[in-house]
């Protein structure tokens, strides 16, 4: 169904680690950490400043890769893996974007079922990666037919 797409990538999109949005998303998780909220914590951090939770990155744009097109509705969430080199740090800006890596089917009991793999990317203005995120989403046959229409 998605195979054609397997290696596409979207275009960059310039985000920015902000400070209100991290503090609302601490909240929002139930973490309220002093390192991502506390400014005078995080100056006296490691990092020299506050950093974002770690999947913060849910918040971000991503882009959209030409040609996937999947619903609002039905998807299942299947997997979604964080890889990081360093935190994100409050105030930076960074360029996401989203590559498309795999996609196969599996028939189970409740008929055909699509997995959709893909990594979306977090990087430094220069270009230095600093976060991936792996996600599986399945597609079930309901969908697979409202797609297909």
């Amino acid at each position: 169904m998605f195979k054609d797409l397997v290696g596409k990538r979207s275009r960059k999109v310039k985000n920015v680690v902000e400070r209100g949005l991290v503090k609302r998303f601490a909240e929002s998780i139930g973490d309220s950490h002093p390192i991502y909220i506390d400014e005078v914590i995080g100056k006296q951090s490691r990092y020299g400043q506050n950093i974002a939770p770690p999947t913060f990155p849910r918040t971000f744009d991503f882009g959209k890769v030409e040609g996937l097109n999947l619903p609002n509705k039905g998807l299942i969430h299947g997997e979604q893996i964080y890889h990081y080199n360093r935190p994100l740090l409050v105030g930076e800006e960074i360029n996401c974007y989203t590559e498309v890596k795999d996609y196969y089917d599996k028939t189970g009991k409740n008929g055909l079922m699509g997995f959709l793999v893909t990594k979306r990317y977090g990087e430094d203005l220069d270009g230095n990666l600093i976060f991936t995120e792996e996600s599986i989403v399945i597609i079930n046959e309901a969908v697979r037919e409202a797609l297909k229409a």
